[in-house]
């Protein structure tokens, strides 16, 4: 019987070296190496059972120009009107985001009433909604006082962290 030091260091100096494959018989007992990507069992050669990956190319990717690029693009024939749903963000509202990614609820469970409502007064420490994270329910307070100015996700839908959930009007 192989002694299993004497294998792994067997398996080093074979990495280490330039030979291909090496076959040793010791005590009844047979031990076939090979980086060729071949196995033999019981006198049948079979295919490595995961193929050598491709080599992957470290060249620069080349971007094309980007007047080509504009050039390429199809005039727009009208210009399109500003969208007018939600209020722009500017210095009159404070943001609240996300700070975490998860699942938004705007009430505690299905059959519960909302927390706030557009119009609704609100000050520090106001709970605005609930972001669920791994089934645990993180409650989003609000750190201003002020009124809740538009509220920009829909019940049930994911959020990303630092994601925008409410626009609040400061007093």
């Amino acid at each position: 019987m192989i002694d299993i030091d004497y294998i792994r260091q067997l398996l080093g100096l074979f990495d280490e070296s330039s030979v291909n494959e090496l076959r040793i018989e010791q005590d009844g007992t047979t031990i076939r190496l090979s980086k060729t990507g071949k196995h033999e069992f019981g006198g049948i050669s079979m295919p490595n059972a995961f193929p050598p990956m491709p080599p992957i190319s470290t060249a620069p990717m080349i971007m094309p120009e980007a007047a080509a690029i504009q050039a390429a693009a199809p005039a727009p024939s009208a210009p399109t009107p500003p969208a007018a749903a939600a209020p722009a963000p500017s210095q009159d509202y404070h943001e609240i985001h996300s700070p975490i990614v998860g699942t938004f609820y705007r009430a505690p469970s299905p059959d519960s009433p909302t927390y706030v409502e557009v119009g609704a007064s609100v000050s520090p420490g106001t709970v605005l909604c609930i972001v669920e994270a791994m089934k645990l329910m993180n409650e989003i307070e609000c750190d201003v006082y002020g009124k809740v100015a538009k509220i920009l996700v829909e019940n049930g839908k994911p959020v990303e962290y630092n994601q925008p959930l409410f626009l609040i009007e400061p007093e």
